[in-house]
């Protein structure tokens, strides 16, 4: 997942999205404890997505980036903005 992804989400997506990646890493911690992991890379992917959502919101709180606003249409407005920006 890509930092611009999660700043197209909002805040309660995001919360929701972090929720799901922290019971998802504990699954896989305790799958790895048992040596029963698959894919032991998926691990690494969790924790720098989990990573990216935390600053995210952190940049959020501090005022440095603003997160999609609730609506679809607002999500569309931050695109276009972002776009006559580049």
């Amino acid at each position: 997942m890509k930092i611009e992804q999660i700043r197209d989400m909002t805040k309660e997506e995001i919360l929701q999205r972090k929720i799901e990646i922290e019971e998802e890493l504990f699954n896989l911690r305790l799958q790895k404890s048992t040596k029963q992991l698959d894919n032991p890379l998926k691990l690494r992917t969790l924790r720098r997505d989990l990573s990216r959502i935390n600053t995210a919101l952190r940049e959020e709180e501090l005022g440095l980036k603003k997160l999609a606003q609730q609506g679809s249409g607002e999500k569309v407005q931050a695109k276009e903005q972002k776009e006559d920006k580049s």
